[in-house]
């Protein structure tokens, strides 16, 4: 059993689904997940993904656009605060039910959280996040003439692309860090954070979004937690994933996952951030750990028998 009592919890794409209703069905089982951590004596941050959520916003503003001229296209910013909203109350509402099916009286809160970003930041110039529907080559033209980014998939359409900018600051940590302090479960920092660039004290909403394991291991390291858990689809990190020779990773060293990571092993949109997430949080905390496992092998996972354990 790990000796530490805090950890910051990263909720990947599996454990909310694509819309509302597989949102509240997976989001049960993820809620089973935490409580289990809860009951072995972890203080819990927890962040979540928001890839669809936040493209189902988007897409749904914009159609709202389109059929009521009077309305306004909502912002990529606006668009992180709303999935961030309703994701936490999803969370926050069957974690707090489990916690009281058990036996515990415990707070879980949700915090709308904002996160600096560099306006020079070089993923401006070179945008990569897919987001929304499918366009025509007319509406992809209206895009890119108020400045916007498209990408064409052959065959399906045009999609508008946003840019990932690495974080900065997370600018409500203080708030987070009194809650769990407080005793509180934090949801927070969903979805990468609502990304903002600071000018002369004034927080704009930028048109972008955040890498959510990026966060996680931001804010593990500004938490000084004992673990970093990043909860994805499979049990394990695997060196050949999905091809002969696969093989799966229990033990190393984040020299040794940077290793890989640098030789190609790892996706750069699946495995990768995560390895580069747990490298910023044990280069802050190089007293820490990090787990990378599913949620279904959680429990195990805390005990040594399955996911995937990195330390300085």
């Amino acid at each position: 059993m790990l000796t530490g009592k805090r950890a910051v919890v990263s909720l990947g794409h599996s454990a909310l689904g694509n819309t509302t209703l597989e949102q509240m069905d997976r989001v049960k089982p993820a809620a089973k997940a935490l409580a289990d951590l809860v009951e072995a004596g972890y203080e819990l941050a927890i962040t979540h993904s928001n890839g669809p959520q936040v493209s189902m916003i988007h897409k749904a503003m914009t159609e709202l656009r389109r059929v009521y001229i009077d309305y306004t296209p909502a912002p990529m910013c606006v668009c992180s605060a709303m999935s961030q909203g309703y994701v936490g109350y999803d969370i926050q509402n069957s974690l707090r039910s489990e916690l009281l099916g058990r036996g515990i009286s415990k707070p879980v809160s949700t915090i709308l959280t904002q996160v600096t970003v560099d306006p020079y930041d070089e993923a401006f110039y070179e945008p990569t996040k897919k987001i929304g529907r499918y366009m025509s080559r007319e509406d992809a033209d209206v895009e890119i003439n108020k400045g916007n980014y498209v990408t064409e998939e052959e065959g399906k359409g045009f999609l508008r692309v946003v840019a990932a900018p690495k974080p900065i600051d997370i600018v409500e940590i203080e708030s987070i860090r009194t809650l769990m302090d407080a005793g509180q479960i934090v949801v927070a920092c969903g979805g990468g954070g609502i990304p903002v660039i600071e000018q002369n004290h004034v927080l704009k909403g930028a048109s972008a979004v955040i890498e959510k394991d990026a966060v996680a291991g931001k804010l593990a390291a500004d938490l000084a937690v004992d673990t970093l858990i990043i909860l994805t689809s499979v049990p394990n990190v695997y060196k050949n994933f999905e091809k002969e020779g696969q093989e799966s990773i229990t033990d190393a060293t984040i020299g040794e996952m940077m290793a890989l990571a640098e030789a190609g092993q790892f996706g750069e949109g699946t495995m990768k951030p995560k390895i580069e997430a747990a490298a910023a949080y044990l280069e802050k905390v190089p007293g820490g750990t990090v787990i990378i496992t599913s949620i279904e092998a959680i429990s195990d996972a805390l005990r040594g028998k399955a996911g995937t354990r990195i330390t300085a």
